[in-house]
């Protein structure tokens, strides 16, 4: 007697959408056993964990803000999905896009009668799209797998944002920490709630989710990525260009990814540090699926996700829980999204030995 995976002839439509929730769910469940094993009160550091970083006004702005970096790069990782087209290295898109845009800060470091930050914009998205269009060349030129190829670059994102904070763009005031100095006010881009930091970037990562939506959903481009992922032969003979679109795929994630590191320094941060990578890119990749894909899906997961940062920021300060803890849920919702995906597309089947 042994198990068999067979897949199903139709997929439930209604559990493709209802699935995301039920794995919300049993990682709610695991996080409890977690926490009883670690000595705390279950209940208790599930509401320090997933409701109190939201009960203030700025707490509640806040989630908005560790969101829109997370959807920018899921609008931009799914349509390469949805083409099949596995772009992995949103983080290192990310950091590239920063340096671009702090690039521009600094050289107009000096200038206060006009909004730098405008300037900015299409050096962070140029930044971002110059980090993914490698993976492209290589896929395209010579057959390399693109994840691989747009993971490794990440590191090399990384070594390349060291070398600049410690050496040619190291504050000079800055008492030998390896940072950037602080952008002029002209480089910051604006806080549009006062006693918040909800900035322009909030906003804009709503309108692209409104554009990625219209994309997918309304365009002939996005059928195109649909057939591209789903049937590549038919998507041949209709005469779609696979090259286009693995261009387009990994350009406009590159480019998104690039804009959200942009609008991270400009924001939030305010400089450009080592501290950067925060692992958004790689966060992202778990948003986009718990969004399926979709652009509104992928708004709602960017604030679930968003909101397992604040409160594992919370329970570090209130329960003492290790930094750790956010990665640990994370990684258990994406397994359960897994898991969740696997029953949806097989189902088990136990065959006898006569059978078999």
């Amino acid at each position: 007697m042994h198990l068999e995976i067979i897949a199903r002839g139709e997929r439930s439509r209604t559990w493709a959408y209802l699935s995301p929730v039920l794995a919300i769910v049993l990682t709610l469940v695991t996080s409890a056993f977690i926490f009883a094993f670690l000595g705390k009160d279950p209940l208790a550091a599930l509401k320090v964990m997933w409701i109190d970083p939201v009960l203030t006004k700025r707490g509640f702005a806040e989630l908005f803000v560790k969101a829109a970096p997370l959807v920018m790069i899921a609008i931009g990782l799914a349509l390469g999905f949805r083409a099949n087209v596995w772009n992995i290295g949103a983080e290192g898109q990310f950091i590239m896009g920063a340096i671009f845009a702090t690039g521009v800060a600094l050289y107009f470091y000096e200038v206060q009668n006009w909004p730098v930050w405008l300037a900015m914009i299409p050096a962070g998205i140029l930044g971002g799209a110059l980090w993914g269009a490698i993976p492209a060349f290589l896929k395209l030129r010579f057959n390399a797998n693109e994840i691989l190829t747009s993971l490794m670059l990440t590191y090399v994102a990384s070594l390349i944002l060291l070398y600049l904070v410690a050496g040619p763009w190291k504050d000079p005031d800055g008492y030998g920490f390896p940072q950037s100095r602080m952008f002029s006010d002209a480089a910051n881009s604006p806080r549009l709630i006062s006693g918040t930091r909800i900035h322009v970037g909030v906003f804009a990562s709503l309108g692209i989710v409104i554009l990625g939506w219209f994309l997918l959903q309304k365009s002939m481009l996005g059928f195109q990525l649909k057939v591209l992922g789903q049937a590549p032969r038919a998507a041949a003979f209709a005469g779609f260009s696979t090259r286009g679109l693995t261009w387009l795929s990994l350009l406009v994630g590159g480019g998104l990814a690039g804009l959200a590191g942009m609008f991270e320094v400009a924001g939030p941060i305010g400089q450009l540090t080592p501290a950067l990578p925060t692992g958004y890119g790689f966060t992202a990749i778990i948003v986009a699926f718990l969004g399926r894909l979709h652009p509104i899906g992928i708004l709602f997961g960017g604030l679930v996700l968003a909101l397992s940062y604040l409160g594992g920021e919370k329970a570090q300060i209130a329960l003492g829980l290790p930094a750790a803890v956010v990665k640990i849920n994370q990684g258990i919702l994406l397994f359960y999204l897994l898991a969740c995906d696997l029953f949806i597309r097989y189902r088990v089947k136990i065959a006898t030995g006569r059978a078999a």
